[in-house]
C-alpha cells in the first residue's frame, strides 16, 4: 500500500488546467453538502482572510472541544483504571489501543473518505465514530469489561484520528498561503485550552464527591459526551464549508512558483513530507512520553505527594497552551521555520537540564520543556505539506498517521525508569526530540527558499484589482492590458495561462 494508497482519488495536472477556474465567491456560496470531487477546482484556493474566517471560526471550536473531550477522556480513564484495578502494564494497552487507531485510520479509511467526499463528510463521520466509541464505555463500564475499554478507546482514537485528518490540513488550506502555520497554531491553541480546563472540572466538579468503584457518573459523562458530539455532526452539516481540494491546492502551488521554485513531483519523491513524517513520530512519541510520566517524575524528583505533582503537571499543561498563543503570535513577524528551530533548540536543552536538575529545580525544567512543545506539532504539520500540491491531503493523512508514536515512546520511558529511575527515563524523550530537532535543521537549509516563498506571497489578499489568484481578478487585468493594446478583450490570451512544471 505506502505511499500509493489514495492515489487514485488525485488529478492529474492536465486535469486542473484544463477546467474552467470557479471565483472564491463560488467556493463560498457552493454549499458542497454531497460528496466533492477531489479533481475538480472549487475556487478556494485563493480564499481571503475575511471568506474563511468563519469556517475556520467553526473548526476552531471543534479543537476546543475535542481538546476538551480528550482532557476529559484522561480522567474518565482514570476513572475505569481505579474501578477494574488496571495495572500499569495494562495501562500501556491502552495506549497501544488508542494511538494504533491513529496509525490505521489516516493511512485507510479518514484518508480515503477527505479525498472522496471531501472535509465536510470527513467531519461528519469523525464526530459520529467519536460519538460510537463514548456510547461503548456504557456497556463496557456496566460489564466491567477490560477488553470492552480498550475497544471503545480504539474506536474512540479512529474518531480522533479522522477528526484530524480532515481538521489540520483544512486549516492549513482554508485561506491565504501565507498564513497557513499562523491559522493551525491559533486554533490549536484553543485545543490546548481545552485540554486544560477539563481536567479541572472533572477533578473539582464533576467527579468530585465519587466512590472509586462507582462508574455511573462516568457512564452519564460519557453519554453526554456522546450525545454532544451527534449534535455537533449536526451543526457541520448545515455550516458553510468551503471545500480545498488537492486541484486548488495544484493550481495554488503553481500560482507560487515564481516565488517558492515549485516543481510538480510524484509522492515517492517528496523528501521533505518524509522527513516530516519521520520527525512527527519521533516528536509526538517524545511528547506523550514525558507527559505520562510527568507526575511520577516530580514525585521522584521534589518528593511531593502525587496531589501535589498532579498541581505542577497542571501548571505544565497551562504553560503548553500559553506557549501556542505564544507561538502563534510570534510566527505574524518571524517566519516559522525560525520559530520552529528556536522552540526545538530549547526542548533539547530543558529536556537535558531536567535530566540533571534534582527538586523543583528539575520540575520547572521539565515543564519548560512543555512550554516550548507548544509549537512543534502544528508548525511540522504545515511545513511538511507545504508545495504537495495535488499530494496535499494524502501528504497530510501521512503526518496525522505518525502521531502513532505515542504507542511507543511511553512504554520505553516507563520501562527505563523502572530499573534507573525517572530522570534517567528522559533519555528516551531525548532521543525522539533528537531526531526531530533535525527537521527544523533541514528546513532552515535545504527547504529555505521554497518555504520563504510561501511566506511571501499575496495569494488570497486583496488590491486595487481584486483578490489577488482568484480568476475575476485575472480576466479583469487581462482585459485592461487587452484594451490597452487594442486587442479585443473578450479574446483569450495563452500568455496568462500557468505552464506547469513536472518532474
Amino acid at each position: 500500500m505506502g505511499f500509493t494508497f489514495g492515489k487514485r482519488e488525485e488529478p492529474e495536472l492536465k486535469e486542473v488546467f484544463g477546467q474552467r477556474r470557479p471565483s472564491t465567491i463560488e467556493a463560498v456560496n457552493n454549499q458542497h453538502r454531497m460528496s466533492v470531487s477531489n479533481r475538480g477546482l472549487t475556487g478556494a484556493s485563493a480564499l481571503t482572510v475575511r471568506q474563511s474566517i468563519y469556517p475556520i471560526t467553526l473548526v476552531t471550536i471543534l479543537f476546543f472541544l475535542w481538546g476538551f473531550a480528550y482532557g476529559l477522556l484522561d480522567v474518565l480513564n482514570a476513572k475505569f483504571q481505579t474501578a477494574l484495578n488496571i495495572t500499569a502494564a495494562k495501562a500501556g494497552g491502552l495506549q497501544g489501543a488508542y494511538f494504533g487507531a491513529y496509525f490505521i485510520g489516516p493511512l485507510t479509511y479518514s484518508g480515503w473518505l477527505v479525498r472522496r467526499f471531501g472535509y465536510r463528510w470527513t467531519f461528519i463521520a469523525g464526530l459520529c465514530i467519536y460519538g460510537v466509541g463514548a456510547l461503548m464505555f456504557w456497556p463496557s463500564a456496566v460489564y466491567r469489561s477490560f477488553p470492552g475499554f480498550c475497544g471503545s478507546l480504539f474506536i474512540v482514537g479512529s474518531g480522533l484520528s479522522t477528526l484530524e485528518t480532515s481538521a489540520n490540513p483544512f486549516i492549513a488550506t482554508c485561506g491565504p498561503p501565507r498564513l497557513s502555520e499562523f491559522r493551525l497554531e491559533l486554533s490549536q491553541s484553543f485545543q490546548a485550552v481545552g485540554s486544560v480546563i477539563a481536567p479541572l472540572l472533572a477533578s473539582r466538579v464533576f467527579f468530585k464527591e465519587t466512590d472509586g468503584k462507582d462508574l455511573s457518573k462516568v457512564q452519564w459523562t460519557y453519554l453526554g459526551i456522546a450525545a454532544f458530539v451527534f449534535l455537533l455532526a449536526v451543526v457541520f452539516y448545515f455550516s458553510p464549508i468551503p471545500e480545498v481540494t488537492d486541484a486548488d491546492m495544484a493550481l495554488q502551488a503553481e500560482q507560487c512558483s515564481g516565488l517558492t521554485g515549485f516543481v510538480d513531483k510524484p509522492m515517492r519523491k517528496q523528501y521533505k513530507l518524509m522527513f516530516g513524517v519521520a520527525a512527527q513520530f519521533c516528536y509526538v512519541g517524545a511528547q506523550v512520553g514525558v507527559a505520562a510520566n510527568f507526575i511520577k517524575y516530580a514525585e521522584e524528583s521534589a518528593g511531593i505527594a502525587s496531589a501535589a505533582a498532579s498541581d505542577r503537571y497542571a501548571i505544565g499543561q497551562a504553560l503548553f497552551a500559553i506557549g501556542r498563543f505564544a507561538a502563534a503570535g510570534l510566527m505574524m513577524i518571524v517566519k516559522p521555520r525560525l520559530v520552529l528551530m528556536v522552540f526545538m533548540t530549547a526542548i533539547m536543552v530543558f529536556i537535558a537540564l531536567a535530566m540533571g536538575i534534582k527538586g523543583e529545580g528539575g520540575v520547572a525544567m521539565l515543564s519548560l520543556v512543555l512550554f516550548f512543545e507548544s509549537c512543534i506539532f502544528p508548525t511540522i504539520f504545515t511545513l511538511s505539506i507545504r508545495g504537495l500540491g495535488r499530494h496535499t491531503k494524502r501528504g497530510s493523512s501521512w503526518i496525522v498517521a505518525s502521531v502513532c508514536g505515542g504507542a511507543l515512546f511511553p512504554s520505553l520511558t516507563g520501562l527505563l525508569a523502572d530499573k534507573k529511575g525517572y530522570h534517567i527515563s528522559m533519555a528516551v524523550p531525548l532521543i525522539g526530540f533528537f531526531v526531530a530537532f533535525a527537521f527544523p535543521i533541514y528546513l532552515n537549509t535545504v527547504c529555505r527558499k521554497e518555504l520563504d516563498g510561501f511566506s511571501a506571497t499575496k495569494i488570497g489578499y486583496v488590491d486595487g484589482d481584486g483578490v489577488i489568484g482568484d480568476v475575476v481578478r485575472d480576466e479583469r487585468r487581462a482585459s485592461l492590458r487587452h484594451e490597452e493594446k487594442g486587442v479585443n478583450p473578450n479574446e483569450q490570451l495563452e500568455v496568462y495561462e500557468i505552464n506547469p512544471k513536472t518532474e
